[in-house]
């Protein structure tokens, strides 16, 4: 990895447009060359196998992100080293292209945002996350999206052309109705009016999108579930889903104070809930019991988001084309290159 002295700053050029204004802290970037751009996931708790992450740590600095320990292993701090050292892929869409072009690969779903969000605000910049998404348009690869940014709406016609040629899908994640809280634990994303706005836009362009409530922290935003699920179906989402908060590793440690410093008078009752549901633990790191929670008080959850769910017609999945539409493009000429001539 290389660290930039002068990094480029997004919000010079895009945050009137795109962006929410620059947080109140200091970002360094490294850029690297990646060996390996496609991750293989084997937990049954995932619904896709591969991802894609142009991006190493997330400058929405969201307290209870499950990712932060991934920087610990590039020695880095899970803490604010996550939301202000930010990895950058440089040739994540050349190393796309390539693995693309093995003969062992099928043309399977490929996420984006598994351990980040690919349209942080480093994305109106690099444009990594445009490019990736370009060439899974080349190979007809379908791919998925997971984001908190407005930044995406960029990208409307790219992820349209997408849909329309094989698949693509954008999961939008708004845990939070009100403002206040999501500034207070996502504090460099956007407000949910803006994902919401950007969910309606993307929906009207043809993308299918759906809402992700994640994580839900019993005690806090579980009772946002029925206004969310509302506001989401009034934008054209098809679908959503929900995962209870994970506190794996030193997330436990950057949750817990974090959030006793930013709501003192809520914290008993949001860590005594978050017990409730883990069986009196804070975490439960195994495979079918990290992804939800136990109990009465989990089961009412359940029911509530099931009951708004039903009522405003979003399913549990984004349906995809079963037919493999995957193909291999021609090889990009290389200026200058000698071509072959055909014979024969």
């Amino acid at each position: 990895m290389k660290r930039l002295d002068n990094p480029p700053n997004p919000y010079v050029t895009a945050h009137h447009e795109w962006l929410e204004p620059p947080p109140p802290v200091k970002v360094e970037v490294f850029e690297e060359q990646a060996r390996s751009i496609i991750a293989e996931n084997d937990s049954p708790d995932v619904g896709y196998r591969f991802s894609v992450n142009p991006y190493r740590g997330c400058q929405h600095g969201c307290i209870y992100c499950y990712a932060r320990p991934t920087h610990e292993y590039l020695g880095f701090g899970a803490g604010s080293d996550f939301e202000t050292r930010i990895v950058v892929k440089t040739n994540a869409a050349e190393l796309l292209d390539h693995e693309f072009r093995a003969k062992s690969w099928k043309g399977e779903l490929v996420a984006f945002s598994g351990v980040t969000d690919c349209y942080q605000p480093l994305e109106a910049v690099y444009g990594l996350t445009r490019a990736c998404l370009e060439v899974c348009l080349r190979f007809r690869n379908p791919a998925s999206v997971v984001t908190k940014s407005y930044l995406v709406v960029r990208d409307a016609a790219i992820l349209s052309d997408l849909a329309r040629e094989t698949a693509s899908r954008v999961m939008f994640s708004i845990p939070f109705r009100d403002p206040q809280d999501a500034r207070l634990l996502e504090p460099g994303a956007p407000t949910p009016q803006r994902r919401f706005e950007a969910m309606r836009r993307l929906t009207d362009a043809g993308v299918p999108t759906g809402i992700m409530v994640a994580p839900i922290i019993p005690g806090l935003n579980d009772r946002d579930i029925p206004e969310l699920l509302a506001r989401a179906a009034d934008c054209g989402a098809s679908a959503a889903g929900c995962i209870a908060l994970r506190l794996p590793g030193s997330v436990e440690d950057v949750f817990l104070s974090r959030l006793r410093k930013v709501m003192p008078l809520r914290y008993e009752r949001i860590e005594h809930r978050i017990r409730e549901i883990r069986g009196g633990a804070l975490n439960d790191g195994r495979f079918g019991e990290r992804m939800h929670g136990r109990g009465t008080y989990w089961d009412s959850i359940m029911q509530l988001f099931s009951v708004a769910a039903r009522r405003h017609g979003l399913t549990d999945s984004m349906e995809t084309r079963e037919e493999c539409t995957f193909r291999v493009p021609p090889e990009p000429v290389t200026p200058g290159a000698q071509l072959e001539l055909p014979f024969g």
